[in-house]
């Protein structure tokens, strides 16, 4: 009797699979962590940030995002090559971690250092924990789908956790260098588990090994990497040099020159190829040209939509729990609604100068901006001092109150205060402290006032509290209602919005694999390079509904509700479920096996591209309308959209080729 040709189909995953799942769920939540509130702190001048300009913080956010989707391409042929996989998620794991908990240090060096050592780290693990899931199952486990949809639930799990948890609450409790700190611990956590999974996750790994068909470790070097990083230093130095008032920074400059050559390569590549594999390596180009604009797009919620949460949407919500909330310190109030109260003015103190201003926002004043401060306010300020390390947790009443407004005191000549501009004219003012630098003591200014507690007040410009104040009144024609002294609306935190896009996806997911298998049913399939197509339309149209909302502001003069984003991110997250695993798919099939790995990089390199447009954008968001910025996207996307619809016939058949 013939036996049976079909394998029995097994039950259940791996044991593997669900330690990768708490692993990669760890170090998404770090990221997510992290990455949530990255521009906030590189931005924020009234919470101890550290109060870079916008352009510039945006410039840093676009530039990380970027180099996080370049280094996976040289970390996977690493890991291929030399290291094995396992090795690879863990060298990077520990860097990452290492370098969050320099992150937590105070200061710019540390900051900028361990930015550097999380894009080295991540290059090692992204690419490669993936790597190590799909090595968990033979190639025609019918499991493996199932698998990964799996394994990417716990990155939203994590990026959910993030942004509606982890964040805000940290950062709200403990305070911006905590929120790095415990991504590090998260990270850290994520490598244990990873240790102690070291044998069961020994059939996810493979020796290093060199396959003859793939393109050589030296022909990628000398092709691509060595002319983009050899042009993208030059572009650095020449646009620093030559170009100090162009519209892009010069970190962008020699960013987006580093990649014409690699454009350039995936251009040409198509005629070097064999006759046979011209077609899908052609077909991949409006691929990776959607793939760049469309994340383009999305991570602008780490950088143009958290700043939008920030400046322009009313966060005064009722129904929020306390613990997503901070109080709403003075900026808020520029363009808050009419009906929302304003601290009372005794609540705040104008400084002599926006210098002193700036250094008492960034919690970084020397001995002589303390007397500055008393000064100015014609004796109607004392000063409370506390010990270095006094915690808000000994103190109670009153005094803990009046704690939390103070600030950090160094010695005179360890903080510089510098006046300029930024790439885009804009003046600017930067605190840097000396890294070496101890703390003397932390001051708040505390002012009597008659029937209640004495206050801790905050400090303000000139400029800033007269638009409170009487802006209000030329705006709506009367005084504003104002709060108890010492008193400051509650918001909720701006990077908690972030979190309806991870939410949607695990939401939306299951809908629209489900709608997908009912039109297979109904004979109605959608093709994969159709999905494409109605994404770049989804997002077009997101960006259309924020151009309306931009109408409402009245130019930016007005905030408006955050169902706003609430509407943007379901439409683009929509639209990231119909491409962002269509382009992973069609980048494995249209790519023959000798070039799959460098098809892949050149996806991540898309998304790299497109990341640095993203920080670029942020960067502008202000020198523009709302409506006229959002415009703008919707009419890059839109052309993309349109790109493909005019292919669409024959990406189809090409596609349809190749069995996708």
């Amino acid at each position: 009797m013939a036996s049976d040709p079909t394998p029995p189909v097994r039950k259940g995953h791996p044991k593997g699979l669900y330690r990768l799942f708490f692993i990669e769920m760890w170090e998404r939540l770090a990221f997510y962590t992290m990455l949530g509130v990255l521009l906030l702190y590189i931005t924020d001048y009234e919470r101890g940030g550290l109060g870079l300009d916008s352009a510039t913080g945006n410039a840093i956010y676009g530039s990380y995002l970027a180099f996080v989707y370049f280094t996976p391409f040289p970390g996977g042929m690493l890991a291929d090559r030399f290291l094995g996989y396992r090795r690879a998620v863990f060298m990077g794991g520990v860097l990452m971690a290492a370098s969050l908990l320099l992150m937590s240090i105070q200061g710019t060096v540390f900051f900028m250092t361990g930015l550097v050592g999380l894009v080295l780290g991540n290059g090692l693990f992204k690419p490669n924990i993936s790597v190590m899931v799909g090595n968990l199952y033979d190639a025609d486990d019918p499991r493996r789908s199932a698998g990964f949809n799996i394994f990417y639930m716990g990155i939203n799990i994590g990026a959910l956790i993030s942004t509606l948890v982890a964040a805000p609450l940290l950062r709200n409790y403990f305070g911006w260098l905590w929120t790095f700190r415990a991504a590090g611990i998260g990270l850290l956590i994520g490598v244990v588990i990873l240790i102690f999974s070291w044998k069961v996750l020994g059939q996810a790994d493979r020796q290093p090994e060199r396959d003859p068909d793939d393109m050589g470790f030296g022909s990628i070097m000398t092709k691509i990497l060595v002319p983009a990083f050899a042009t993208g230093v030059a572009g650095f130095f020449l646009a620093k040099s030559f170009l100090p008032n162009a519209p892009m920074s010069p970190m962008d400059i020699g960013f987006l020159l580093g990649m014409v050559p690699v454009i350039v390569f995936f251009v040409r590549l198509p005629k070097a190829a064999k006759p046979e594999e011209k077609a899908g390596l052609r077909t991949l180009l409006p691929i990776y040209l959607a793939g760049g604009t469309f994340f383009m797009i999305l991570h602008l919620n780490g950088s143009a939509m958290t700043q939008w949460a920030r400046d322009t949407t009313s966060r005064d919500v009722g129904w929020m729990p306390a613990s997503y909330k901070q109080e709403a310190l003075p900026s808020y109030y520029v363009n808050a609604r009419e009906d929302v109260p304003r601290p009372d003015p005794r609540s705040l103190a104008v400084a002599s100068s926006p210098e002193t201003a700036r250094m008492f926002g960034q919690q970084r004043l020397d001995e002589k901006s303390v007397q500055a401060i008393v000064d100015a306010s014609s004796g109607t300020l004392d000063v409370k001092s506390f010990a270095p390390e006094v915690d808000a947790s000994s103190l109670s009443g009153n005094e803990r109150a009046i704690f939390n407004r103070a600030v950090a005191v160094y010695k005179d000549g360890a903080i510089t205060v510098k006046e300029g501009k930024d790439s885009h004219g804009a003046p600017t003012i930067s605190v840097d402290l000396d890294p070496t630098a101890r703390l003397n003591r932390r001051v708040a200014f505390v002012r009597e006032i008659e029937g209640s507690d004495p206050v801790g007040v905050y400090v303000v410009d000139d400029k800033l509290f007269t638009t409170i104040y009487k802006g209000y009144e030329e705006r709506f024609g009367h005084a504003p209602k104002t709060l108890p002294p010492g008193e400051f609306v509650r918001v909720v935190n701006s990077e908690v919005y972030q979190s309806w896009n991870a939410g949607f996806v695990i939401l939306l997911t299951p809908i629209l694999v489900g709608f997908f298998a009912w039109c297979t049913r109904k004979k109605r399939p959608i093709s994969t390079a159709h999905k494409m197509f109605y994404a770049m339309c989804l997002t077009t149209i997101s960006l259309l509904f924020m151009a309306l909302a931009g109408f409402f502001t009245e130019g930016g003069a007005s905030k408006v509700s955050g169902l706003w984003l609430v509407g943007f991110y379901l439409l683009v997250t929509t639209g990231e479920l119909m491409l962002s695993p269509v382009g992973l798919f069609l980048v494995t099939k249209l790519s023959p096996k000798r070039l799959a790995g460098l098809a892949m990089g050149g996806w991540f390199l898309a998304t790299a591209f497109g990341n640095k447009f993203s920080g670029f954008f942020g960067g502008i968001q202000s020198s523009m309308s709302p409506t006229g910025f959002f415009l703008v996207l919707a009419g890059a996307a839109g052309a993309v959209a349109l790109i493909l619809r005019i292919v669409l016939p024959k990406l189809d058949e090409t596609i349809k080729h190749y069995g996708g």
